[in-house]
């Protein structure tokens, strides 16, 4: 019986979880350049010279967007250029304009996700220069039993996730999952 208790000593002051053994990257890129859209994003487009055409889009369940005169635009996985360049190949094909100059600004990026020992885990909507301690704080701060200082990272990558071991100081992109781990005494 007395062997049962000092075998279960040793790991008081473990950490439930295990940290990936790479760390995040801290230094990011704009989130705009190589965002891929998708439906519920919110897209500014631009057409110079040309204020009735330019406006702010949502792309709808389908993954277009609908431009005046030249109806449905396809934009889901397509980069916010990608796009600018299928409206200007949209306002040439149907002769509205000769040389269209279109830029697309993303207004909303998807969610990023706070789980663990926060005291208010959820998702949350993602802004420009976000890092994981702010992250943190707009879920409510670390709760009692969170291991401070490092989190796990799931990063979205082209295959599926990739999780890394992160600080507080590290930025976060759209759709990044914050993982708190909890501590224990």
């Amino acid at each position: 019986m007395t062997l049962l208790l000092l075998s279960g000593c040793g790991s008081i002051s473990s950490t439930v979880g295990d940290f990936p053994s790479e760390p995040a990257p801290t230094k990011i890129a704009n989130p705009a350049d190589g965002y891929r859209l998708e439906p519920g994003n919110r897209v500014r487009v631009i057409v110079f010279n040309e204020a009735n055409l330019s406006g702010d889009f949502t792309v709808d369940p389908a993954g277009n967007i609908a431009m005046p005169l030249v109806g449905n635009i396809a934009a889901s996985g397509v980069t916010a250029k990608v796009l600018s360049t299928r409206i200007e190949d949209a306002l040439k094909r149907d002769n509205y304009m000769q040389v269209p100059n279109v830029a697309v600004e993303v207004q909303t990026f998807r969610p990023y996700y706070v789980l663990g020992e926060v005291r208010q885990p959820g998702e949350f909507p993602y802004t420009t220069g976000m890092t994981v301690l702010s992250a943190v704080a707009r879920a409510g701060g670390y709760d009692y039993r969170a291991r401070q200082g490092e989190v796990v990272l799931v990063r979205p990558v082209d295959d599926g996730q990739k999780e890394y071991r992160a600080t507080e100081r590290t930025p976060l992109l759209p759709g990044d999952i914050v993982k708190v781990l909890e501590r224990r005494f």
